[in-house]
C-alpha cells in the first residue's frame, strides 16, 4: 500500500498544529517504518513526553479522520498475494501503523482474507525490535528459518536481522534501494508482481513456510 504521501503529509499537518519546528519532508520519509511515537522522537529527540503524546494524538486524528490524501495499492499487490495463497503460503503482516490504522487501511484495499494473523506497533515493540516477527512465528508455529520478511524500509529489514530471518528489499516503497542493500536481503525486487516470482526462486534453495 502506497501510504508514504498521507504519512508525510499527516505529520506535517501535524507538526504545524503543534507549532512545532519544521521538518522536511525527507526527514518524514527516514522515519516511515518505525512506531508513531519512535517516529516523533526520532525527528524530535530532545522534546518531552507531553509533547510526544499529543503530537502522537494530532497525527492520528490526521490520519484517521480528516486526511484524505489517497494511499492506493502498488499495482500488481492483488495478483502477488492471491499467487502466494494459492501455493498455500502463510501471509502475515508486520507494522509500524496502529491497530486502528493498519484496520483503516485493510478495510479501504478490502485485504482483511489475506492476512490471519498481524502486528501493531502499539501492541508489541517498534521496529527495528524483532518481536513483532517473534510473536507471528509463535502464533503459526513456525521457525525463523522457514520465514521470509519482506519489507520497502531499513527498519524492516533491520527488525529482519535482529531476528535472525531472511528478508526481501522491495525498492518501490520508502527508502532507496541502496540503503535497503546495506541490510543485507537475500534478494530485492522493484515491483509487486515479482515478489512471487521471486519467492519460488528462492524456494528452490530454501524451504520457506507452506
Amino acid at each position: 500500500m502506497d501510504s508514504t504521501a498521507q504519512i508525510v503529509n499527516c505529520m506535517q499537518l501535524a507538526i504545524s498544529e503543534m507549532e512545532a519546528e519544521p521538518r522536511t519532508d525527507n526527514n518524514i520519509l527516514n522515519i516511515i517504518g518505525l512506531g508513531l511515537e519512535e517516529a516523533i522522537i526520532s525527528l524530535y529527540p530532545n522534546a518531552n513526553n507531553a509533547f510526544i503524546r499529543k503530537t502522537a494524538e494530532v497525527y492520528r486524528d490526521f490520519y484517521l479522520f480528516k486526511d484524505k490524501t489517497p494511499s492506493p495499492l502498488f499495482s500488481g499487490v492483488i495478483e502477488m498475494l492471491d499467487e502466494l495463497r494459492e501455493q498455500n503460503y502463510d501471509l502475515a503482516i508486520a507494522t509500524g501503523k496502529s491497530r486502528k490504522g493498519l484496520d483503516k487501511g485493510l478495510t479501504e484495499t478490502n485485504l482483511h482474507n489475506y492476512f490471519p494473523i498481524s502486528r501493531c506497533a502499539d501492541e508489541t515493540r517498534s521496529k527495528p525490535d524483532p518481536q513483532m516477527l517473534n510473536e507471528i512465528l509463535t502464533d503459526y508455529n513456525t521457525d525463523k528459518a522457514t520465514a521470509l520478511m519482506i519489507g520497502d524500509s531499513v527498519y524492516d529489514l533491520q527488525m529482519a536481522n535482529n531476528a535472525k530471518m531472511d528478508s526481501i528489499a522491495v525498492s518501490y516503497g520508502v527508502h532507496s534501494l541502496e540503503r535497503l542493500l546495506k541490510q543485507n536481503p537475500i534478494a530485492h525486487v522493484n515491483n509487486a508482481r515479482n515478489i512471487s516470482t521471486q519467492i519460488r526462486t528462492l524456494n528452490e534453495q530454501h524451504s520457506f513456510a507452506r
